[in-house]
């Protein structure tokens, strides 16, 4: 059965976006490490459209010219083109080739379905997908930046949930990579 993984940057203060819609870091080579181990062995990458919209362009694009990027870089474009991605809208009427549309009223009952399929983990990206999935959410695995920036789009929805310790890492930058599981 796969385990549904929720994972974004995140501030000091439980922020994935500033109010001014600025993310909270760009990702260093360690961070970098870890997003494209978890790119490959992800059996699908899900996201809310916002979140589709800032990554397929910009990594279908880095996949077409890895030669002009770093390693770390271009790896994670090859993952991320190779891993099956289901973005979640009602607004979007077509998407690319390798690309799944589901209608987001959908979005439950399809993940509920995807979560029955062995292999590996279902990469959640996008905090309103993730906020209405997230009873469904088994783990959560948070990139926080050393910033507090006081408001914006938080990381995790208005709900009360227990989760368990798994693993931290610091990284460059002050970073640290923490995950926690149901």
């Amino acid at each position: 059965m796969a385990r549904l993984v929720y994972s974004l940057g995140v501030s000091l203060d439980g922020y994935i976006e500033d109010p001014d819609g600025n993310i909270a870091s760009v990702p260093g080579e360690d961070m970098h490490r870890i997003a494209n181990e978890q790119a490959r062995e992800a059996q699908a990458l899900l996201y809310g459209r916002r979140m589709f919209e800032l990554m397929e362009p910009y990594w279908t694009d880095v996949a077409g010219r890895q030669d002009e990027v770093p390693d770390v870089e271009a790896e994670f474009a090859r993952a991320y083109v190779e891993t099956p991605r289901i973005v979640f809208s009602d607004t979007l009427e077509t998407v690319p080739d390798g690309v799944r549309l589901v209608r987001s009223a959908d979005a439950h009952d399809e993940v509920e379905r995807l979560k029955e399929r062995p292999g590996g983990h279902l990469d959640l990206g996008g905090a309103e997908l993730a906020a209405s999935l997230f009873d469904l959410v088994d783990e959560v695995a948070m990139w926080v930046s050393p910033v507090v920036v006081g408001g914006g789009k938080r990381f995790f929805p208005e709900v009360r949930a227990e989760f368990t310790f798994v693993e931290a890492r610091p990284l460059d930058g002050g970073l640290l990579y923490v995950r926690y599981e149901r």
